[in-house]
């Protein structure tokens, strides 16, 4: 008989199981850390001059046209890469919320990014208002990876988990 794969959410048709509370902080830390990605930009964008500087100590004979050039160059894929994150923070928020098992690993994985940006920005970057902003989103991403992978937020992602669920038709069978 044919048998599909496992489904790692919640069973079709099953009553949903409210997430613990550490799943629903952990979601709230995602809606922070896509609110706090936009004052991150402004103050990247604010703080040109002294990424400016930085470039002229990283490449103390670059023209003003290569200096224009390595702006446009951090300030663009910096754009692009914050309206991604904020997507990616609203999207980890949503299936983590509905306990999806792929999200929480996304979501560890894009902690580990994260955390090598970071370290890039301090050893490469240096310039403290962004790397300020950096920190505290970090921090919460540190946060919700902790709050995600603690013991209480387990079961939440367990395979088949809503089936077992009350209310749902196995435990009203007793099974």
């Amino acid at each position: 008989m044919y048998q599909p794969y496992p489904a790692t959410g919640p069973a079709p048709g099953a009553d949903p199981i409210q997430p613990p509370r550490t799943v629903r902080g952990a979601v709230r830390l995602m809606y922070l850390g896509a609110v706090l990605e936009v004052p991150a930009l402004i103050v990247a964008v604010a703080t040109r001059g002294s990424f400016r500087s930085a470039i002229l100590r990283l490449h103390p004979g670059y023209t003003q046209a290569q200096l224009h050039t390595a702006e446009v160059t951090r300030i663009v894929p910096l754009i692009v890469g914050t309206v991604i994150t904020i997507g990616l923070w609203l999207w980890m928020a949503w299936a983590n919320g509905r306990g999806f098992a792929w999200a929480r690993v996304v979501s560890v994985g894009l902690f580990v990014v994260s955390t090598l940006d970071l370290i890039v920005s301090l050893a490469l970057i240096r310039v403290p208002a962004d790397t300020a902003v950096d920190a505290v989103i970090w921090l919460v991403g540190l946060a919700t990876v902790t709050l995600l992978l603690s013991r209480e937020s387990g079961p939440f992602y367990r395979p088949g988990r809503a089936a077992a669920g009350p209310g749902s038709p196995a435990a009203r069978a007793g099974g």
